[in-house]
């Protein structure tokens, strides 16, 4: 998600306006509103004054503004943090060990569990032993390339019997 999207995200969260928003950064009134716009729509991005004033502004840290670089432990924080607003990525305790799952409440489920399943079902192979780390690689560097109709359906159809359950 880019910063324009974050910026929208965070400012509609907190209910303010878009001139609210930019008179409290420090735009004059009557620019107010079209910078932020600006921004938002990623005809401009901010310079690190305005981006650090509109963090605190909105009550969050310029990392959760920014893309974050996730080759960096809190980058990557806030790279899982966006997937938990936009796709419904939730932190949870299973059996002891920390997991990542899906909310079945987001708006989103339907479409990640499709897409969660069917890198389960290819990550099981590898655990099973019937496809090889350069196999599983080649799947994931490539994904979608090599899901086929036929899979789909097996997605389908795991679907319809957890929820005849």
């Amino acid at each position: 998600m880019a910063i324009g999207e974050r910026i929208h995200f965070f400012r509609n969260l907190r209910g303010m306006t878009q001139k609210f928003l930019g008179t409290s950064v420090g735009f004059s009134e009557s620019q107010a509103d079209v910078r932020i716009a600006q921004y938002e729509t990623g005809k401009r991005n901010p310079k690190e004054v305005y981006l650090n004033a509109l963090a605190d502004t909105l009550g969050v840290a310029p990392e959760a503004l920014n893309v974050p670089d996730i080759d960096t432990y809190i980058g990557l924080m806030h790279t899982l943090f966006t997937l938990e607003d936009i796709y419904g990525l939730k932190i949870d305790d299973l059996d002891g060990e920390i997991c990542l799952r899906l909310d079945r409440h987001s708006k989103s489920y339907p479409q990640m569990f499709d897409l969660f399943y069917s890198w389960n079902r290819t990550a099981e192979k590898l655990r099973r032993g019937e496809i090889t780390k350069d196999e599983y690689d080649e799947w994931r560097y490539h994904y979608p390339k090599h899901e086929t109709e036929r899979f789909r359906k097996e997605v389908l159809a795991f679907r319809e019997a957890k929820n005849n359950k």
